[in-house]
């Protein structure tokens, strides 16, 4: 079992962040373990997009998280291939764009739905900027990448209507139900449906609320129910085609003290439990394809 994180780490985020890599990693062994996907197991992905996950240019401390997020087979199951146009919305600090962006190739494109720049909160503006100095740091691997802004529901010109083959969101899906409700939700997909060539491919991956809990949690806790996440989608226009376990946790009750940030990488409790929240590990979450009808 992980050591406890240290009091001064536990005190500062970036610093916590920083001591937790080595303990999640260890910790991931169990969990991982349990986490075997269940519907893509019978076919390896791409090697292509199988190397380009290996590849040693990747931040190290995204690499840690894989086990967890099994980007490779993530991928696969939305079926992103190379060449194709694929809109990832508020990809942060690029942890699925230094995949994309070289799997996708020079025939590919990646539009980076990100924050707005000029936004009045620091941190939209200052992650936004992170993201932007990323790219402009490796115009040889990011060549490809071109930023839009995406807040719903205001801004939402993430790509040409009808250019994309494929959108993407990866834990996102929660922070706009918080921040808008059902407005903001129908907002965002309406969006996404729009920017897609009929026929295209919506994947979403997403903290998963226990089906036991009570819709209120999904206020504040980074939770959604999954009914509820198919529900908006359909709304606007996707039809479900499958849903994998992929990215499931089996260990995440998705009851804890302070929501999905409670449990790594944010472990928010500082040394408060930490243990007991590491072989937890990352929370349970949903992975759903979708897509825009062929006559949509």
């Amino acid at each position: 079992m992980p050591a406890a994180l240290s009091r001064d780490a536990a005190r500062d985020p970036d610093s916590r962040r920083a001591a937790t890599c080595a303990a999640l990693a260890a910790a991931l062994l169990l969990p991982a373990a349990l986490l075997a996907p269940t519907d893509s197991a019978a076919r390896a992905p791409d090697p292509a997009l199988q190397q380009a996950v290996a590849d040693p240019a990747r931040t190290p401390a995204y690499v840690e998280r894989d086990a967890y997020r099994r980007p490779a087979q993530t991928l696969d199951f939305f079926g992103i291939r190379p060449g194709m146009t694929v809109v990832e919305l508020w990809p942060g600090g690029g942890w699925y764009s230094e995949i994309l962006a070289p799997y996708l190739g020079p025939q590919g494109r990646l539009y980076a739905a990100h924050f707005d720049p000029q936004h009045p909160r620091d941190y939209f503006r200052e992650s936004q900027a992170r993201y932007a100095a990323k790219l402009a740091a490796d115009p040889a691997r990011y060549g490809n990448v071109e930023m839009t802004v995406f807040h719903p529901p205001q801004q939402v010109a993430i790509a040409p209507p009808g250019s994309a083959d494929a959108v993407l969101t990866f834990r996102n899906v929660h922070n706009w139900y918080m921040n808008g409700a059902q407005e903001g939700l129908d907002a965002a997909f309406a969006a996404m449906y729009r920017a897609l060539k009929p026929g295209g491919v919506l994947g979403i991956v997403d903290h998963r609320l226990r089906a036991d809990r009570p819709a209120s949690a999904q206020a504040d806790s980074g939770y959604m129910h999954e009914r509820a996440v198919i529900a908006a989608a359909e709304r606007a226009g996707f039809v479900l085609e499958a849903r994998s376990e992929i990215n499931a946790n089996p260990l995440d009750s998705t009851d804890h003290p302070h929501g999905v940030w409670t449990l790594p990488p944010r472990l928010r409790l500082g040394e408060e439990r930490a243990e007991h929240y590491l072989t937890i590990g990352e929370s349970d979450r949903m992975t759903l394809r979708l897509r825009k009808p062929a006559a949509g």
